[in-house]
C-alpha cells in the first residue's frame, strides 16, 4: 500500500532526552524519508534543543517549537496538534522519544489510519506485549485498563496508550482548547471524545519496550491518581459536557 508519509507528522515531546533524540530522528527519516517531524521541547537543560538544531540543518522536513518549562506532556501535544491543523498533514502521530515505541512500527499504524480517524498502538491485544516492566507495574497498568473500560464502556484494551495516529477529521472534531486532564490520563480523554463523537478507532498491536536510556517520566502514583480522573470524565460524559 502506498501510503502518505509527506502528508504525515509525527510530534515528539522531549525534555532532557539527550541520549535518545539523534538516534530517533535519524532512525525516523531513514525509514521514511518524506515524513515530518516535530519536536516539542520543554526547556531541557541538557541539551536536547542544540541536538534539533544541528540536526535541522541536514533534514528539512524536522521542525520544533521551543517552550520555558516543563509544561507537560498534555500540553505538549495540544500544541503540536494546533501546529499541524495550520498546516496540510492528514495524519499525526503521537510517539515517545525513548525507543519505548518503536519506530519500525510507525507504518503500521498509518497503514491502519488510511480506514480509521483514531488508530492506537495497543500493548493489551494479541496477548501482553510489554518488554522490561516490573510485574507489579505491569499489573497495575492492566488492571487500570479494565477498569478504564469498565466505567467509561470504551471498547478500547490499551485506554492510556502513548503511541497513536490521529485523522485530520478526528483532531478536528476534539475542541483542543478543552481538554481537562493532565499526564498519562490525558491519552484516556482523547480516546473517550473520539470515540464518543461516532469517530472509528483501531486498535493494532504493538511491542512495548520500557526505555533504554534517560530516565523514566512516570511517576509512582499516576495510576492511582487516574482513576478518580476517569470517574470525572464519565460524569461530565453522563451530564453532556464532556464533547463542549
Amino acid at each position: 500500500m502506498q501510503l502518505p508519509w509527506h502528508k504525515t507528522l509525527i510530534i515528539i515531546p522531549t525534555f532532557n532526552e539527550i541520549d535518545n533524540i539523534e538516534r530517533m530522528i535519524e532512525t525516523l527519516f531513514g525509514l521514511y524519508p518524506e515524513v515530518s517531524i516535530l519536536i516539542i521541547e520543554d526547556g531541557s537543560p541538557d541539551g536536547t534543543a542544540d541536538v534539533v538544531k544541528k540536526l535541522q540543518d541536514k533534514y528539512t522536513k524536522l521542525f520544533m517549537i521551543e517552550r520555558t518549562g516543563k509544561l507537560g506532556l498534555g500540553t505538549a501535544y495540544i500544541t503540536g496538534f494546533k501546529w499541524a491543523l495550520e498546516r496540510d498533514y492528514d495524519h499525526v502521530f503521537e510517539m515517545d522519544c525513548d525507543f519505548s515505541h518503536d519506530p519500525q512500527q510507525v507504518k503500521d499504524l498509518l497503514e491502519a489510519g488510511q480506514q480509521n480517524d483514531l488508530v492506537i498502538g495497543s500493548r493489551y491485544i494479541d496477548g501482553i506485549r510489554i518488554i522490561n516492566w516490573p510485574f507489579k507495574r505491569l499489573l497495575l497498568s492492566y488492571l487500570a485498563s479494565i477498569y478504564t473500560r469498565f466505567v467509561t464502556g470504551i471498547p478500547v484494551f490499551d485506554t492510556t496508550g502513548g503511541f497513536k495516529c490521529f485523522s485530520r477529521r478526528a483532531l478536528e472534531t476534539l475542541n483542543l482548547d478543552n481538554i481537562i486532564s493532565k499526564g498519562y490520563i490525558f491519552q484516556l480523554e482523547l480516546n473517550y471524545k473520539v470515540w464518543l463523537s461516532g469517530l472509528k478507532v483501531k486498535e493494532v498491536p504493538i511491542t512495548f519496550y520500557e526505555r533504554r536510556d534517560g530516565q523514566s517520566k512516570m511517576a509512582g502514583g499516576i495510576i492511582f491518581e487516574a482513576l478518580f480522573a476517569v470517574v470525572r470524565l464519565r460524569a461530565k460524559a453522563l451530564i453532556g459536557s464532556l464533547l463542549s
